[in-house]
């Protein structure tokens, strides 16, 4: 028997304003990616990293414009941890051969364009490596969310399949509009974010279609969307107490861990927000548009059996 929730929101009493709301932030979201992508990171666009060390406070548009009049032709400089540290980021050059880039002569060739830095690290990642990483990571996700339709439909119904695949989306591109329109770099780390974003709010609407399930079955008298209420209130107190040790965790993560996970500790919290409201107001919603009943949920009777006569 389940037991009575604690609280007594109506949380569909707005599931058609979040629905709007929903779209039109996928839509900004599909349009900043068609209008500008993603700020790929050289894992994906192929280049060499080359971390710095300087004793004083970097002087970052020196460094820019030093790289920009060389045969480098410019990349991206930033601080890495502090205001000593400097990060670049040298694009693909036909001045530069791979060999070369993968050696210590690339180290060489930066201490004489910038005297007084200290090489720390040298990585190059070559286009077709960038390219097939991109490709791997869009397999991965397209079979993940594969692997959750098959999944949810198996254990519930097509249209509760069909609610979780809306919400999961709807997570996605809400993390990936956000890294198009802040310019945020978009490195491994950030895809590794958004596939655990993917089975952590799988998880939180599958803990909210268990309950539907059941009190789908259990209240006759009650309409989907009362039944959805119920629901939803029912794992509302696990539903926060989740989110807010998951975050506690991410914050500390972003804080402490230093600028190589920013992008994995950010695209977790956005997940973790955007999780919790799509499992209410993208999935519940969701399965509610699409017209479930009780009758969807209950086993085909055998010809003589007695019908179902819970109450």
């Amino acid at each position: 028997m389940s037991l009575k929730p604690r609280t007594n929101f109506n949380f569909m009493r707005w599931r058609v304003a979040s629905m709007v709301l929903s779209t039109l932030i996928n839509l900004a979201a599909i349009a900043s990616l068609a209008w500008q992508g993603l700020n790929l990171s050289i894992e994906f666009t192929g280049g060499t990293v080359v971390e710095l060390a300087f004793e004083g406070t970097a002087d970052l548009k020196d460094i820019r414009a030093r790289l920009k009049s060389s045969d480098f032709g410019g990349g991206i400089v930033q601080n890495f941890g502090g205001p000593e540290s400097v990060l670049l980021r040298l694009p693909p050059s036909d001045n530069v051969s791979e060999q070369e880039a993968a050696s210590k002569d690339v180290g060489e060739r930066i201490t004489t364009l910038l005297p007084g830095a200290e090489i720390r690290r040298v990585e190059f990642v070559g286009p077709q490596v960038g390219d097939e990483l991109a490709e791997d990571a869009i397999i991965a996700s397209l079979i993940a969310l594969g692997g959750i339709l098959i999944y949810v439909m198996l254990r519930f119904t097509v249209k509760f399949a069909a609610g979780a695949i809306i919400a999961t989306v709807h997570d996605i591109m809400v993390i990936l509009g956000f890294f198009s329109l802040t310019r945020m770099e978009f490195d491994l780390t950030a895809l590794a974010a958004i596939l655990a974003v993917m089975g952590y709010s799988l998880n939180d609407t599958i803990v909210v279609f268990d309950r539907v399930r059941e009190n789908l079955r259990s209240m006759r008298k009650a309409d989907p969307v009362e039944v959805m209420n119920y629901s939803l209130n029912q794992t509302l107190s696990r539903t926060i107490n989740t989110s807010l040790v998951t975050l506690l965790s991410v914050l500390a993560l972003y804080f402490l861990g230093g600028e190589l996970i920013h992008s994995f500790a950010t695209a977790l919290m956005i997940g973790i927000f955007v999780g919790t409201y799509s499992s209410i107001y993208v999935a519940g919603a969701g399965v509610l548009s699409l017209g479930v009943t009780r009758q969807d949920l209950l086993p085909v009777q055998k010809e003589g059996a007695d019908p179902d006569v819970r109450s």
